[in-house]
């Protein structure tokens, strides 16, 4: 008597599982990156009351000037000499050579994780497509695991944050530049546009956005009906 080979349903739906439950923080995070990195977040950042004023003389028009311009280039497809070429109103070189330099590692860092998130994200799409097609339970499990997770992650990062910024900050630097490559004078460009409140406001920005988003997912989760 023949038997019939196991169906590799089960195993792909437990792949996909996993795959929507690991892929959800990531995904989310990089999408509230994302959303920091236009000009519209920059206008609220630059005009909140006690954000910190540049020693060195740049005004709040000056930062919504020259600010987009830098983010403008993490986006597009100029290499460096888009920064390069850009000279303050009396000639000088708006960026040094170290400033370029990390700009150019930041730029790299930036479109890798932005396409490994839009590639992921529509893994995690087709995933819960499927599954809903034929584990709708996977759906929710994966979801649930997925939202707990990114929760756990944030306030370990959030309690590290609050106790230890100055670790956490140059921890996160370290783990993506080489040491010494992303310090900088007070009175470089790059400091004086995005000074550490800045930072400190943006992680604040992604990590509350992405907990809200992870809560709701958490709700609907547990609300879900399935077949």
């Amino acid at each position: 008597m023949s038997t019939l080979p196991p169906t590799p349903q089960p195993v792909l739906g437990i792949l996909c599982q996993w795959l929507v439950t690991l892929a959800y923080p990531f995904v989310v995070v990089l999408l509230f990156v994302r959303l920091v990195m236009t000009p519209i977040y920059l206008q609220i950042e630059y005009t909140r009351p006690g954000f910190p004023a540049d020693p060195f003389g740049f005004t709040t028009e000056d930062r919504l000037r020259y600010a987009p311009l830098a983010l403008e280039y993490l986006l597009n497809g100029a290499d460096i000499s888009f920064l390069g070429n850009l000279r303050f109103e009396n000639g000088l070189e708006m960026y040094n050579v170290r400033e370029l330099q990390h700009m150019r590692d930041v730029k790299a860092v930036t479109q890798i994780m932005f396409t490994a998130a839009s590639v992921i994200g529509l893994m995690v799409l087709a995933s819960l497509a499927w599954l809903w097609r034929t584990s709708p339970t996977r759906v929710r499990q994966g979801l649930l695991n997925g939202s707990l997770l990114t929760l756990s992650l944030i306030a370990v990062i959030v309690i590290l944050a609050i106790t230890s910024w100055d670790v956490f900050f140059t921890g996160f630097h370290d783990l993506f530049f080489a040491d010494g490559t992303w310090q900088f004078a007070y009175s470089d460009t790059l400091i004086r546009l995005f000074p550490e409140q800045f930072w400190f406001d943006a992680a604040l920005v992604i990590g509350g956005l992405t907990s809200l988003t992870a809560v709701t997912t958490l709700f609907m989760a547990l609300r879900l009906k399935t077949p």
